[in-house]
């Protein structure tokens, strides 16, 4: 390789590097339903001694699934059946809803990060003829981003940053506070509920753009 060619495969290779690390703005959204996570010991307690969530398919973040397992969530207004269990299990029993799930079922629980559970409302799990009481479990979880390390250094962002991100919607919708949580061992996605995805006219594959 003469002088010439390796000047040449240096300045591809700086180009290359320098396309990895120019930051973007553009985020996947999807849209997080009604669901159920459960400890190892709820899952007992509601499906039998012995069992395990059964897995039913993967969803976007590596090691989550959807389970096969259904759950009814009950309160002394009124009752949501066939609500979705999301595996694995977790040290803390958690139910995330929407603000319009919450008022149908006349609670008043608090706008939280996944497994901030403290203070939050308690609520009945029901699956077949066994039912537990779920102490501190039921959250409207804070809209968020998963994203690796990598794609944080791409997005000029990290972990814990609070940032705004506008939806490329039909009805445009800027969010504010949307939380950045940052681990090796998620996949790039904002998250929003269901009345998030109702307020933007959300359709899916659509995205949103980080506003610094």
């Amino acid at each position: 390789m003469n002088e010439q060619e390796l000047q040449q495969l240096i300045s591809s290779v700086v180009k290359q590097m320098l396309v990895k690390e120019t930051p973007t703005d553009t985020v996947p959204v999807e849209v997080s339903a009604l669901h159920v996570h459960l400890t190892q010991a709820d899952v007992e307690a509601l499906f039998g001694a012995g069992h395990t969530l059964t897995h039913k398919r993967n969803l976007s973040q590596p090691g989550q699934f959807l389970a096969e397992e259904r759950v009814s969530v009950v309160t002394g207004k009124n009752t949501f059946h066939n609500v979705a269990v999301l595996g694995p299990v977790r040290d803390h029993t958690q139910v995330e809803l929407s603000l319009t799930d919450a008022r149908a079922l006349g609670l008043k629980p608090p706008i939280r990060q996944s497994g901030d559970t403290k203070g939050c409302p308690t609520v009945c799990l029901l699956a077949g003829s066994q039912m537990i009481r779920a102490e501190e479990a039921v959250m409207i979880a804070q809209n968020h981003i998963h994203m690796t390390p990598a794609d944080a250094r791409r997005y000029g962002v990290s972990d814990g940053q609070v940032i705004k991100v506008e939806m490329g919607t039909q009805r445009p919708v800027t969010f504010d506070d949307v939380v950045v949580r940052v681990r090796d061992d998620f996949a790039l996605a904002m998250h929003i509920d269901l009345d998030e995805a109702n307020a933007c006219a959300f359709q899916n594959g659509e995205s949103g753009r980080v506003v610094r």
